[in-house]
């Protein structure tokens, strides 16, 4: 073979390999590339090193010369095949490296829901005025819903249209047992069973069927306070209530005191806050009515006392300043 043919042949070689390694999608393709031109044993560069021993005896030098050149040239085409594959399978970075000399980051976790921040509150500015905290069922039987709380059978409180009757706890127990529609039967169930002086709150879930609307809500939460003691009086509970105002809302709070009836409370108000220029009904308050008092053993000549209700909703809102309890 001449010199020059040989030389054409190794450099076609070279120009193939080339396209072909610069063509590997994967390392796969890349792999049977090089077995196909670099193979020990049945690769093209190989069968090309046999060509030398047809070139003629004075030609042999410049053959080797090139063949060698032409080998280096495939193999470097190789590996940068090979490294161009490597670069994009590594991992993209995700920013800059990470400095451990700087400050962390702190993680964003809950926090507490409005009307339970509100609840937690309303305990810590009441245990400051001395009340305590005090818990019943929200399952209730009528004595402690109605009965004891001065209501009559045949008072509209007591209409089943009004209340969450249950019938299968009433199965249970063989007697009426409802949703309670008011925390005023946490007070009946703890003067049953202390002695005056009472000072306690209730907070937790009260159940109505009232229509939702902007102010009301079937299922709410209301705080409920009592102090039963000698000599007390509505003064007593009008600076109550404007002291917890104050404490919870900031500054100075408008609060009017509007004649009202409960079963529970005689006299009864409703207890009104000035909001975003126009009032808004709280909740209602009233010196305990003797036949409360009379219900759970306590002598209304010996003892009086005051009982509110607030809904906490609305009290929670008010300082949000939301519009509407949905």
């Amino acid at each position: 073979m001449s010199l020059s043919v040989f030389i054409a042949e190794l450099d076609a070689l070279a120009s193939a390999a080339a396209q072909t390694f610069a063509s590997a999608a994967d390392a796969a393709a890349l792999e049977a590339a090089r077995v196909e031109f670099l193979g020990a044993k049945s690769g093209k560069l190989k069968d090309a090193q046999k060509g030398l021993g047809t070139v003629g005896k004075d030609d042999k030098p410049a053959a080797g010369k090139r063949f060698n050149e032409v080998k280096q040239a495939i193999e470097a085409a190789f590996a940068e095949a090979q490294t161009r594959l490597d670069a994009s399978d590594a991992p993209v970075a995700a920013g800059p490296p990470f400095d451990p000399t700087q400050p962390g980051r702190r993680p964003r976790i809950g926090h507490l829901h409005p009307l339970t921040q509100t609840i937690e509150d309303l305990k810590e500015i009441m245990g400051r005025l001395g009340f305590s905290v005090a818990h019943g069922p929200e399952i209730e039987d009528e004595r402690h819903n109605f009965e004891a709380l001065n209501i009559p059978q045949a008072h509209p409180a007591r209409d089943p249209l009004e209340n969450f009757y249950l019938a299968t706890a009433e199965k249970i127990s063989g007697a009426p047992m409802l949703l309670r529609s008011q925390t005023s039967t946490v007070q009946i169930r703890v003067m049953e069973n202390k002695k005056p002086p009472v000072r306690i709150i209730s907070l937790g879930r009260v159940y109505r069927p009232d229509t939702a609307d902007a102010t009301h809500y079937p299922m709410f939460h209301q705080i409920e306070g009592l102090l039963i003691d000698k000599h007390v009086t509505m003064a007593d509970l009008k600076s109550t209530l404007r002291m917890f105002a104050s404490s919870y809302f900031g500054g100075e709070v408008h609060i009017r005191f509007r004649p009202s009836f409960f079963p529970f409370t005689e006299p009864s108000v409703e207890v009104d806050m000035q909001w975003n220029d126009r009032w808004i009904e709280m909740g209602g308050a009233g010196m305990v009515d003797p036949n409360v008092l009379r219900a759970v053993g306590y002598d209304p000549d010996e003892v009086s006392g005051f009982a509110f209700g607030l809904g906490v909703e609305r009290v929670c809102a008010r300082r949000h300043q939301v519009t509407d309890i949905r």
